[in-house]
């Protein structure tokens, strides 16, 4: 079972771009939002290097503690990626949450985004009774939305 969300999708040639990604984690990604609300949250998917799959779940300190901003703790960080590295992970996914405004990275959000492989997922927490999900590529300055199919890893197919 999956199910797709998506909005305007742009492809790079004939490559369409879509994150794949189970319900459970997309599920701890949103409460980690909810929770940290007003707080933007954050933190990273880890998975295979080279695989494409978000498999591990590392929720992040909100460094900056900003309803308008995130920032990774630095030494946080440095932990996280030396353990992905010892794991031989990559970052897959790169969330956060948007709590006033529309799931689209801001201007911040793209001098910021570093890691060129990875998939960075937003999540408005602004409506009490929804949230909106999107994901992105983001290389060199150029945002480029993707779709996103989730899936439920724990049913056989």
């Amino acid at each position: 079972m999956s199910t797709a969300i998506s909005g305007p999708v742009k492809s790079h040639g004939n490559v369409k771009r879509v994150l794949t990604i189970d319900q459970t984690i997309v599920d701890a990604i949103v409460a980690h939002a909810r929770r940290d609300h007003p707080d933007e949250a954050c933190g990273v998917v880890a998975g295979p290097i080279g695989a494409d799959l978000p498999t591990r779940l590392i929720p992040m300190d909100n460094a900056a503690r900003s309803m308008t901003f995130y920032e990774f703790d630095s030494l946080e960080q440095l932990r996280v990626w030396r353990e992905m590295d010892d794991n031989d992970e990559e970052p897959v996914v790169i969330y956060h949450s948007h709590t006033a405004t529309e799931a689209y990275p801001s201007r911040t959000d793209v001098s910021f985004a570093g890691e060129p492989n990875a998939h960075y997922l937003l999540v408005s927490t602004r409506e009490d009774d929804s949230e909106e999900i999107r994901s992105f590529r983001i290389v060199d300055g150029v945002v480029t939305e993707e779709e996103i199919n989730i899936v439920d890893a724990t049913v056989e197919v």
